[in-house]
């Protein structure tokens, strides 16, 4: 159950057009698909360090106060439905503010491991996000570990995926009506996987 809640909504999550997916896409452009998803590994190794910061946080949580950590666990939920009322209501935003000149892989990876790292929601999400799917009466670490790397293979996946928007679909996407569609739907995966969570009884 904790699954099907759980890899909808972090799908959503990673599809989100926020500023690495649209920088996937302007990479992917102007260098190719390939060069966009090799310089991903950048985001990726920053959300890798986010993710163990976070997990080692939860612990200490989890393992002090079961109390707290079920507050934890509303708020989160509170907090997808915020996240997805902003996204419903977020205007679309062009992907062509987001060029890139011409630059080593090297130097594409760096961009996007400074994007990720320098944006504050990035650490939200997994302070926030991954924990409302813990069990608290369960090993935290290996949980993390789990729904981390899962995360991070539906990051990869975004990025393909936003890369291939790049260079393929780019006339279509460009499209201010087919990207608010594009945002309501992760608004909708996202507002349920909160209610879910809401709704769901203590652990």
């Amino acid at each position: 159950m904790t699954l099907l809640l759980f890899l909808p909504a972090c799908f959503a999550l990673n599809m989100a057009p926020g500023p690495n997916n649209l920088l996937s896409m302007a990479n992917a452009k102007q260098y190719g698909i390939r060069v966009a998803c090799y310089a991903g590994v950048g985001r990726l190794v920053a959300f890798m360090g986010m993710i163990a910061l976070a997990a080692s946080g939860l612990a200490t949580v989890l393992y002090a106060s079961e109390t707290l950590f079920f507050f934890i666990k509303i708020l989160g939920g509170l907090y997808l439905i915020w996240m997805a009322f902003q996204l419903w209501r977020a205007e679309p935003v062009n992907s062509d503010q987001t060029m890139v000149q011409g630059k080593s892989l090297m130097q594409l990876a760096r961009q996007e491991f400074l994007l990720a790292a320098g944006n504050p929601k990035a650490i939200l999400i997994f302070t926030a996000f991954l924990p409302q799917f813990i069990d608290s009466g369960r090993a935290v670490e290996s949980q993390f570990l789990v729904l981390g790397a899962l995360f991070l293979v539906l990051e990869w996946v975004a990025i393909a995926i936003y890369a291939f928007f790049g260079q393929s679909l780019r006339h279509w996407f460009s499209r201010p009506s087919m990207r608010r569609l594009f945002n309501r739907l992760c608004a909708s995966l996202l507002g349920s996987a909160g209610i879910g969570l809401l709704l769901a009884p203590r652990q």
